[in-house]
């Protein structure tokens, strides 16, 4: 059975052609090494992360190369290692916004403004599975309404 970062569905582009290895581990690299400096996302990394660099990197490249490069590699599970962290929207802003710039800054444009749309998408799920933000409030709501 593939793996859900791998199933296709009609409203999800494809990834551009031309996406490498190389770009995945330089976007994760790049990409840490700014949210490590990062006033608010850099002390829960840390926290977390401190002596465990290459292990995250390479889980995260793997993550990132499964989107990109549909390589079948990642077979992990993001959101509960994400469920104890006391995160907030202000997070989840804050991550989207840094991602997007590095995304910017070390991919081809078609590439960064592919990962940049799955990473929203990927934060919009999140959001909602740990139920903070207007995404959960509005898909609690939803839930409701269809239930009766």
């Amino acid at each position: 059975m593939p793996h859900p970062l791998a199933i296709r569905s009609a409203d999800v582009e494809e990834p551009p052609p031309g996406l490498t290895e190389d770009m995945m581990a330089r976007l994760v690299r790049e990409f840490y090494t700014r949210a490590r400096a990062d006033a608010l996302l850099g002390p829960i990394f840390e926290e977390k992360l401190a002596g465990h660099w290459e292990e995250h990197f390479s889980r995260l490249t793997d993550f990132w190369s499964q989107i990109g490069l549909r390589t079948g590699r990642y077979n992990g599970r993001p959101l509960p290692a994400h469920a104890a962290l006391d995160l907030s929207p202000e997070h989840f802003k804050t991550w989207l916004e840094l991602f997007a710039e590095t995304a910017r800054d070390v991919l081809p444009a078609e590439g960064a403004r592919f990962f940049v749309a799955r990473a929203n998408r990927i934060a919009e799920s999140f959001q909602i599975g740990l139920n903070i933000g207007d995404k959960a409030l509005a898909f609690r709501e939803a839930q409701k309404a269809r239930e009766g």
